[in-house]
Parts: C-alpha cells; structure tokens; sequence
C-alpha cells in the first residue's frame, strides 16, 4: 500500500451557523464539495456539532469523506476546531458545550438562523442559544476535554486578524498543546513560518472556513495518507509513518 494524494477543506460551515448562508445546507454542501473535486471535507459548526451526522450519510451516499468537527470560540475568544472520529465521542463533547455555552438567546435578525435540517433540507431544529459567544472554557481545558474523548484540537485560521490565538494573545504560545495549526488562504506555511519558525514542529493545514456555497473548496489541503478513515487524518497530523500534508 503506497500513499495517496487526497484533496481536503477541514472547516465549512452549515445552516446550523448563524453566519453560514440559508444554502449551506448538507446535501448542497456535499454536492458542492464533490463537484470541486474534494475527496474529504469537516463540518465545523460554531460550537455545535448537531449537523454532523446527517451531514456524513449524505457524504456516505455520494463518496465523500466527512469528518464530525466543530468549531469552538474559547474563554480567550479565540477560535479552535475539535475533530472526532465517531458518533459517541460528538455526543459526549457536545454535552460539553451545551454544560459551558452562555445561555443567551439568539436574535435571528441580528446574527441569523440556527437551523438544524434533514437530508431533504426540512427544519427538524433550531438551536435557541446564541452560537457564535465563547463557552466557558480556556484553550488547556477545551484540548484537555477534546484527547479524553479521542479527539484532535487545532487552534483555527491563526494568522488571521480576529478570532484567532494571534488576534486574541498577540501570539500563538510556544508551549501551546495542539494537534496541527490551521492558516487561512490569506497566508501559507512557509509565510508564516518566516516570523513564527518556533511553530515549524506542528503539521499545518489550509481550509476555506466556507460560510457560502461558492467558498467550499476555494482553498484546501492535500493529505497524503493511506486511505479515507479518521485514523489516518490523525496520523497525517501527527506526520507519521511518511504521512504528510500538501498545498498548504
């Protein structure tokens, strides 16, 4: 068995997020995404993972790989993604953030729908607490929480202006306890890495962070691993084995 070259976007957005567009629903997102050539995506809903699964059976149906992930705004108002490999480990981090999420109600004309919709794009849900306000949690506990239950934790999109460890802190720390750093398509690798070489013993991975349709797959990462299963996500992260990540 050799290494193969798979096409990736780890952060996209759907309905359930208040910024992400009325057209993010499941089905137009895998459409979307095999229509790009994207052999695996992760659906990264702001603070909610009640997306995924519906998500995934569609991606199943129509040969794409989608990995369950969210994206969590910290006590430090910073953004990071969690990646899970399986239904129980989503649930119990999902317990997670509904024991830490501000109880603030969402006004929908101010920040938008929190919908949940099934595979034929019907509302089945809407998430009544304000998605996008930081839980209750610093970046040590969310990654301490995230490993117990098997799970990989990326500070998200770090070299952007907000939102972001750099934003927030000024920096990234060094001793900071992640499994791989995401950049935006406003930078690259070996960028960044020019001001920040501290950071060069994390893989690093570029993704859309697609709020609309038009934005799925507008940049992405090549991850040359052995097959499409979550344990081979998690060991290209971790570079193991010869695993490694392109394009970025």
């Amino acid at each position: 068995m050799s290494l193969r070259p798979y096409k990736a976007d780890m952060h996209i957005h759907t309905v359930l997020s208040p910024c992400g567009d009325l057209e993010m629903s499941p089905i137009n997102i895998v459409k979307c995404a095999k229509s790009k050539g994207l052999d695996m995506i992760a659906i990264t809903d702001h603070n909610t993972t009640r997306q995924v699964s519906v998500t995934q059976k569609i991606g199943h149906s129509n040969g794409l790989f989608v990995i369950g992930g969210v994206e969590i705004t910290t006590k430090e108002e910073a953004h990071a993604l969690a990646f899970f490999g399986d239904e129980s480990s989503l649930s119990m981090f999902q317990f997670f953030l509904d024991s830490r999420l501000p109880k603030i109600a969402n006004d929908e004309d101010r920040f938008g729908y929190q919908l949940i919709v099934n595979e034929n794009e019907e509302i089945v849900g809407e998430e009544p607490y304000l998605l996008i306000n930081a839980i209750d949690a610093d970046l040590d506990e969310i990654y301490d929480v995230v490993h117990s239950i098997g799970g990989l934790f990326v500070p998200a999109h770090i070299n952007k202006s907000t939102t972001s460890l750099t934003s927030q802190l000024g920096f990234v720390p060094p001793d900071i306890k992640a499994d791989g750093m995401e950049i935006s398509k406003h930078t690259t690798k070996e960028t960044f890495l020019k001001k920040n070489a501290y950071l060069k013993r994390f893989s690093f991975f570029r993704s859309s962070d697609a709020h609309y349709i038009n934005n799925i797959g507008e940049v992405y990462s090549i991850f040359n691993m052995y097959d499409l299963s979550f344990d081979e996500f998690a060991k290209t992260l971790k570079q193991e084995g010869g695993r490694y990540i392109d394009g970025v």
